[in-house]
This record gives C-alpha cells, structure tokens and sequence, in this order.
C-alpha cells in the first residue's frame, strides 16, 4: 500500500512503525476469506484489507474518526486469523493496537458506549472488584430487560455460580517436590481468579510435580490485555509495568527459568512487552520478560511428563485464535494431549473465532452469538465427551453455549499426571477411568494445593 505520511508525522514512532506494516501490505487479499467478521458481514470494510485502508486513511489525515469507521473498527475480534495468510508478514495486531488507541484519544463515543468501556475497564482487571460485580449483577438480573443494550448483555453474561476464592493466587512460594530442576513464575490474572480457580490450581501442582518451583510474584496482576485492546493504553501499560517490575525482581533474586501464563490472550500481551515498550525507558527490562514468557502448553512440552493413568476420553481441542494466531503455538498443546493418551479431535473449522474475544462478547454481543452458535455446532459435531481450550475466554464462551463440559488444557494433563479429575468430569468418572484408579474431587476452592 501507498501510504503519504508527512516527515513531522513519522517523527512519531508509533507512526512510523505503523507506516511500516501499511506500507508492506499488498491489499492482496488472501486475509479476506480468514475473517470471520466478513464472513458474517459480507462487507469489504468489515475485513482486514478494509480495515487496514480504513487505518491507513485514520492516521495519515489525522481527524477526528466518524461512526462509521469506528463501528467498523469495533467490529474486528482482533482474533489475527488475518496473519496466518498474509504472503508480507503484516502486523495487523499492532495496526489495530494503534487505531483502537487514536480512537480512544480522538473520538467521543456515545454515552452508555463510554460508559460501558468504563465499566469493564475499572472492574474486570480487579479480581475483587469483579467478583462484585458479579454478585451484583445476579441481584439486578431481574431488572435487565429495562438497562441499555450492552449493560443487559454484561448482565446476562454473569454465570450462575462463582467458585470460592483460592489462597493459592495470592503471592507465595511453591516449592518443587523433590529436586527443584526449573524455577518459574505464574501469571495468575484477574477474570480467571473469579471464574475459574481450576485452572492455577492444576497449573500450579502440575508443575510442582515435575521439579518447578513455582513463583507468585508480589506486584504481579491483570497483564493489561483488556484495557489494551479497548485503546486504553494509560491504564494497560501501567498494569504491563508492575508486572515487569514485579518478575524483574524474581529475576535478579534467584532467577525464572520462564514466566508461564496459562491464558492464552494474556499471554499474546505479556509476549508483546518488548513491542509495547520498545521506545520506554522499561525497554530492556520488557524484552527480558517477553524472552522468558510462555504458554503452560510450551512449559510443559519441555517436561517429560509423569502420566499415571490413561483415561478412554474423546477430546475436541479448540485452538484459541490468541494461541494460534497470537503466538503461533498451534500443535504443542495437541501434541501433549496425544501423548497423555486421550483420543483428539478437531472440527474442519478449527480456525475460525469463537467469538469471545477478551470484551468483544459484551461490546459485540449480536456478532459474538452468531459466532458462538457456529462454534459449538461444528464442536458437537463431532461427538466429543470433552472439550478442551487454553483460554478463560473461550471455555466461558463455548461453555455457554453447549452441555459438553469444557475444561483447560492443563487441567487434563494435571489429572492424567496425578492430580484430581476435573470436577466437570466428576458424575461421568467410573466410565473415565480404569477401575484401579478411583477419581478425587477436582475442585480445590479455597484450599491450598495438594503436595502430591
């Protein structure tokens, strides 16, 4: 693409390195057929190559955004199926990071739009405040039908049950039974800790386990994803930089051998530091931590793993697009699966989003559902009797939509390697399991983790 950025203009260095990736892309269009908004939508401008001219057009005349560009904008799940595709190799995460953060600072959005942006930015990076929330949205529930759009869509999202808080997400030390051979540091984050506390559980006595000494670093948080990708760039680089501070004090103590982050699109983020904060006086300190990050599926493909029983389990494996696409571990996580001894399968459109989308179910909930309805139909499609993710997002998503139980990826592993059946597999247990190997209650809630 032509692009006519002024020489003042690409001073700028967020300019100039989106000059970069405009100036690389081809308008080809081999993105096209990967995006699930066009997909859906059948309009031009609702695709990648669109919305890049679209950008394009933003920055290089610097005004004020309209509507209808920012609705198109909006749209996008920034689920990065775009990138698989592109013969240029164009960043297109970073190309919508940069639009989404022009049009916070640059457009005005309705009111209950900015309202509801607000609302999630102040509560879900905040575990305490979330769990709230969520308390409150079941009081109120009964009133939703006279609260705007995307409030009664914040409230009808809210699950019926909220697990007890679990003392293992606080900051601590969890030593590695027997000899320590790797010490690492866990992102515990800030949704999953009220959703889900399953999942760092199992993260945690996994990894234990197998040698790991395992770090809840003091300071360590939200990772920033999601005020990130709402263009709130104040607010996500300042929770990125207590979470650089915080690791960088455990690296310079006694040294990570890795930060493993069991989220998928907390993970793509905490890769990207070094991006974020190419041109911050943390610049050098981001890149250690992008250097040292990894999804759990990647910690664990470099462990060779206990297995204690091999459970007669047909797993469908959805690929989140932020593991995928993001960061590009597309077979890791099936690999280990495999090798565990369950029986994997996965639908033809493996590829295509689900549609949650860190805030997008809330912000899009129309374009989010029809995703959602598509997703579920190709998974039960093929008759798992579980479905497998690395995502909160998506297992909360897919969850919503389907009555095969869904579960995280390590949450399987940490089972088949010793630890306790997920407790969604708990009622359907005697058929799971050999007879010589009797189930354990799965969820931990408050207590600390098993020893073994």
């Amino acid at each position: 693409m032509q692009t006519k950025f002024s020489t003042e203009q690409l001073f700028n260095p967020d300019i100039a390195s989106s000059n970069v990736e405009l100036s690389a892309c081809l308008q080809c269009g081999y993105c096209v057929d990967n995006c699930p908004t066009y997909q859906l939508l059948d309009d031009e401008y609702d695709s990648p190559r669109g919305r890049i001219y679209q950008i394009n057009e933003l920055l290089e005349k610097s005004v004020t955004p309209d509507r209808k560009t920012v609705d198109h904008l909006d749209r996008c799940l920034s689920c990065l199926a775009c990138m698989s595709t592109c013969p240029s190799s164009v960043n297109y995460m970073h190309l919508m990071d940069h639009a989404r953060a022009f049009i916070e600072k640059n457009y005005k959005r309705p009111v209950i739009d900015r309202l509801s942006r607000w609302l999630l930015a102040s509560i879900l990076p905040y575990p305490g405040r979330f769990r709230l929330a969520l308390r409150a949205a079941w009081l109120v529930r009964p009133f939703s039908s006279i609260m705007p759009g995307t409030i009664r869509t914040m409230v009808a999202l809210a699950p019926e049950t909220l697990p007890p808080s679990s003392q293992n997400d606080r900051p601590q030390i969890f030593p590695a039974i027997g000899e320590r051979k790797r010490r690492v540091a866990l992102l515990t984050g800030c949704a999953q800790q009220v959703l889900n506390t399953d999942i760092n559980d199992s993260t945690v006595r996994i990894l234990r386990r197998h040698g790991c000494e395992v770090v809840i670093a003091q300071g360590s948080g939200c990772c920033g994803a999601l005020t990130h990708h709402m263009g709130k760039t104040d607010d996500s680089h300042a929770a990125a930089a207590r979470n650089i501070h915080a690791w960088m004090e455990e690296v310079n103590g006694e040294g990570l051998d890795a930060i493993v982050i069991n989220t998928s699109g907390c993970g793509t983020v905490v890769k990207d530091y070094a991006y974020i904060f190419r041109n911050d006086v943390l610049s050098e300190q981001a890149a250690t931590i992008s250097a040292l990050t990894k999804d759990i599926s990647e910690v664990l493909s470099d462990i060779e793993l206990d297995f204690k029983i091999k459970p007669d389990l047909r797993v469908a494996y959805h690929a989140t697009c932020s593991l995928q696409f993001g960061q590009r571990v597309r077979f890791v996580p099936k690999k280990l699966l495999k090798s565990a001894g369950f029986a994997i399968v996965e639908p033809r459109e493996s590829h295509t989003c689900c549609g949650s989308a860190g805030t997008y179910n809330m912000l899009q909930s129309e374009i989010s559902s029809r995703l959602k309805e598509q997703k579920v139909a190709t998974l039960e499609s093929i008759r798992p009797d579980v479905i497998a993710a690395g995502n909160i997002g998506c297992m909360i998503q897919i969850g919503s939509g389907t009555k095969v139980p869904v579960v995280h990826t390590v949450e399987l592993l940490d089972w088949v390697t010793g630890g306790p059946i997920p407790h969604v597999l708990e009622k359907g247990a005697r058929t799971l399991l050999p007879e010589s190997s009797p189930p354990t209650s799965g969820h931990t809630g408050s207590t600390p983790v098993r020893l073994a």
